[in-house]
């Protein structure tokens, strides 16, 4: 089954057609300005597709509502809201279309696709600018009751500061660029993180603070949910060391507290990338194997 598919994000929309194996013909463009310049540039994309595609499946920002088939809460794309997008789409395509939210894609793609293959309990947690994430429970995605299981993000950490403003490496870089009295976009946090390696002491400690921010979060998570695997999404994901980090802080926390059952497995994720569309598609899959039941 060939499946066309988009990532809508705040900068870019990415998309790509799935065969079954991979993510081909993959290509992106800038996320217009209004909802008839999206469905345009949509259509333009599908119109010189090669593929025969079975239908469309697109990964957004926001709060999807299948039931309701309209995207609630609040995005860097505020026209995707509060409409049925899903008819309006449908409409366009003259095809099925699914539609879940970006973060519950990547975690559907490392649960059937990538790291957490084969696994029951899973936490997927996306580290960008803010903390995202979704929850698998007996290898379904779990949304809760108010649709919004797995956003981590607002968790509150430290003296009414959530998870999203503390365990980022974004905002880390943000908090170093504050404390040094420069523009909060003058160093990433890449640069950061090589300031400390090369023995910047505030450097230093800004990046001990993420580090113990994201371990105290994921530990939140570890002992809220208790799954089999926490996997780790995002830029950030990639960095080297990041899992030694956290692993040996983890340690520390599980021996203050005299818990040694276990060590939570923590892992980076496969799919960079491509993890929204390929996520995108297995959703589709999911939901054209449900309409046919």
């Amino acid at each position: 089954m060939a499946i066309l598919t988009f990532d809508f994000g705040g900068s870019a929309v990415k998309h790509g057609v799935w065969n079954g194996q991979a993510i081909i013909d993959k290509g992106k463009f800038t996320t217009p300005k209004t909802w008839e310049e999206m469905k345009a540039s949509l259509l333009s994309v599908f119109t010189e597709t090669k593929t025969t595609v079975e239908g469309v499946a697109l990964s957004a920002p926001g709060v999807v509502d299948v039931e309701k088939q309209m995207i609630n809460g609040i995005s860097a794309i505020p026209y995707i809201h509060g409409f049925n997008i899903f008819e309006e789409l449908e409409a366009l395509f003259k095809l099925p279309v699914a539609i879940e939210n970006d973060a519950n894609c990547a975690g559907m793609a490392e649960i059937y696709e990538g790291a957490a293959k084969g696994k029951q309990e899973v936490a997927f947690v996306v580290i960008g600018t803010g903390i995202g994430g979704a929850i698998f429970h007996q290898g379904q995605i779990a949304k809760g009751a108010h649709l919004y299981g797995g956003e981590f993000g607002l968790m509150y950490l430290d003296q009414g500061k959530t998870f999203s403003h503390l365990g980022t490496a974004v905002q880390m870089a943000w908090r170093y660029c504050k404390r040094k009295g420069v523009a909060k976009e003058t160093f990433s946090g890449e640069e950061v993180f090589a300031f400390a390696k090369a023995g910047d002491e505030l450097a230093i400690e800004e990046v001990n603070h993420f580090y113990d921010y994201l371990t105290q979060g994921l530990f939140s998570i570890q002992f809220s949910f208790d799954p089999e695997m926490i996997v780790l999404g995002g830029g950030v994901s990639a960095k080297e060391g990041l899992l030694d980090e956290i692993d040996h802080r983890m340690k520390e926390k599980l021996a203050h507290f005299g818990l040694n059952d276990f060590v939570p497995q923590i892992v980076t994720c496969k799919y960079n990338n491509d993890a929204n569309l390929i996520g995108a598609a297995a959703n589709f899959q999911m939901m054209h194997h449900k309409n046919r039941e």
